[in-house]
């Protein structure tokens, strides 16, 4: 799929997916992607673990609630480290565990596969730090993101965006027209 087909069709999908494994292959090609996002003082402060074993998948959908991770045949944990940059002015390990994981749903979409970001639910009853115990995550490190990967079940499509010219101007900003 070509870059800007993927940009369009990407979306964060909630359903069920065919059961389906996702090759290895194309995990580490997905991941790869990740790995190859920008970073920080190239830091590379963000690394994953795969998870495409099924009993470590329930032991996963465990901890994480939700239809997406209990059915999805493969699960990339994303994690950061806060401190890769230590002797830095600055850290930019959000920055750069986000440019990851865009890589990756682009990626994902690009092969056919569907995911969504989840992150809010991992701060709700120490869930991140629950799989970073399941998972033995060294201290330092910190589990950020669960992407779920599969073959979705349903079709469905990115939401509607709003317009270029709301969002993004050359050469300054102007307000967006409003509606009366």
């Amino acid at each position: 799929m070509e870059l800007f087909d993927a940009i369009e069709k990407r979306h964060s999908y909630r359903g069920g997916f065919i059961e389906q494994g996702v090759p290895r292959r194309d995990l580490r090609r997905i991941v790869q992607a990740g790995l190859q996002a920008p970073s920080g003082y190239n830091g590379q402060s963000t690394s994953f673990i795969v998870v495409d074993d099924r009993s470590l998948r329930s032991a996963v959908a465990a901890i994480v609630p939700g239809e997406v991770v209990r059915n999805a045949p493969a699960l990339i944990v994303c994690l950061a480290d806060p401190l890769a940059t230590r002797d830095k002015e600055y850290s930019f390990f959000v920055e750069d565990y986000s440019a990851a994981v865009e890589n990756i749903l682009l990626a994902a979409t690009a092969l056919g596969y569907a995911s969504v970001w989840i992150d809010g639910a991992l701060r709700r009853e120490r869930r991140a730090e629950r799989l970073a115990e399941l998972l033995g995550v060294p201290e330092g490190l910190e589990v950020r993101v669960l992407l779920p990967v599969g073959v979705p079940a349903e079709e469905r499509s990115q939401r509607e965006k709003k317009p270029f010219a709301e969002r993004a101007w050359f050469n300054g900003y102007r307000a967006p027209e409003t509606q009366s």
